[in-house]
């Protein structure tokens, strides 16, 4: 593990979070809010839960940041808010991993998880691991939108990025 496969992974997940979150703010609120079955009930559920989730693990690896005590918590109830802080902790997310030397990705973090339980695991399996969970409940929320919409959302598959094929500006879609 190297960190430009990291910054890869990392770059990959500013992007397929910027077209998701296109199609999410296409929506009426009523749909954002929507239940859909999924885990954590809707996309603003699903949407909130990986800021969430990235929060914690980045104030484990940083010792900075928000950590908030449950996987549950919903920290943006308006979407447009919710689509700046996701755009803020993806450039977090770079510039932590730009910070890592390739030799980092082997050092052993200790950490508590969020009900109390020690733990210690190396960077490098803690990054996979976050990047793995995004695309997880990102292919949830592609289902939301899927079941929301009746049309097929913006495919978020990794080849696209490597291709070239270019992410929404979604700071521009949010002025």
């Amino acid at each position: 593990m190297n960190r430009q496969t990291f910054d890869q992974f990392a770059r990959y997940n500013r992007w397929a979070n910027a077209r998701l979150y296109a199609a999410v703010l296409a929506l009426s609120d009523r749909d954002y809010r929507r239940s859909t079955g999924v885990f954590f009930g809707s996309l603003r559920g699903t949407l909130n839960h990986l800021l969430t989730a990235d929060r914690i693990w980045l104030h484990r690896l940083t010792g900075e940041g928000d950590a908030p005590a449950r996987l549950d918590t919903i920290l943006h109830d308006d979407r447009r808010d919710l689509a700046r802080a996701r755009l803020a902790e993806d450039r977090r997310l770079l510039t932590v991993i730009g910070g890592y030397a390739d030799a980092d990705f082997g050092r052993v973090l200790n950490f508590h998880t969020t009900t109390g339980v020690p733990q210690s695991q190396p960077i490098g399996e803690i990054l996979l691991h976050m990047f793995n969970h995004q695309t997880h409940h990102r292919g949830q929320a592609h289902a939301c939108l899927s079941i929301l919409t009746g049309a097929e959302p913006p495919s978020l598959d990794m080849l696209l990025l490597q291709r070239g094929v270019p992410a929404p500006d979604l700071d521009a879609l949010l002025q």
